[in-house]
């Protein structure tokens, strides 16, 4: 039921570009993302409904978790950050539709996403400071440091990345082991545990990208604050 392997295989090229079958179900993820975001957006022309309402309490719940990280940045963080998770959370869970396998099991799309993130940490920090202000983060609070900046955004860029591939790997190998040892017996729980866990990392994935932007941003306000309150003091 939960096909996992280690080496994605090659579909089809174009362009002399490897297509994967990770490759093949991101679209198909991507493709169901847009006919969700298209279905809730035409049931909000008409009366209130359940999934009206359901939508409304997920927008309000990733909203509010935002705005508990980053207070006033919820509308600007809001579209990057509940993308990132509805995608995570549909890609963990395609792996329980027997002949799909997860595309988060597969290292290239994790450290895509991971790549995204270490790229949108400075979008929003350029966005929030300008570009000239946030890069002068790097030289405090000494220019000697960084080499020691650079290396610590490379090296969690690629924890990020490993993390997320690993947890979700172990996941389908050890699912898939018991399958095979003891068959029908335990597909509910397995099932489950599937379930469960794409939940825990897709939270996790999404709580660490929004920590790792609120750092960015956060580390200019607090030297704002800082600033203010030495020219305020008489």
């Amino acid at each position: 039921m939960i096909n996992s392997n280690l080496m994605q295989n090659v579909k089809f090229e174009i362009f002399q570009i490897e297509i994967t079958s990770s490759v093949i179900t991101t679209w198909i993820i991507m493709l169901a993302v847009l006919m969700l975001s298209w279905s809730v957006r035409v049931s909000l022309k008409g009366k209130m409904s359940t999934v009206q309402m359901a939508s409304e309490a997920i927008v309000h719940l990733i909203h509010d978790t935002i705005e508990g990280i980053l207070p006033g940045k919820g509308d600007l963080l809001f579209p990057f950050i509940s993308t990132l998770w509805i995608f995570i959370l549909l890609a963990n869970l395609i792996g329980l539709i027997p002949g799909l396998s997860s595309p988060t099991s597969d290292l290239s799309v994790t450290s895509a996403l991971a790549f995204i993130v270490f790229l949108s940490v400075h979008w929003f920090g350029i966005k929030v400071e300008g570009i000239k202000k946030y890069l002068q983060h790097y030289v405090r609070p000494n220019p000697v440091l960084i080499p020691f900046h650079i290396i610590s955004e490379i090296s969690r860029t690629l924890a990020l990345a490993i993390r997320l591939f690993g947890n979700v790997m172990s996941l389908e190998i050890a699912a898939l082991l018991v399958l095979m040892v003891a068959g029908a017996l335990v597909p509910i729980p397995i099932l489950m545990l599937h379930i469960v866990e794409a939940f825990i990392q897709t939270y996790l994935f999404g709580m660490l990208a929004l920590i790792y932007i609120a750092g960015g941003i956060q580390s200019q306000e607090l030297r704002k604050q800082k600033q203010r309150s030495r020219y305020e003091r008489p």
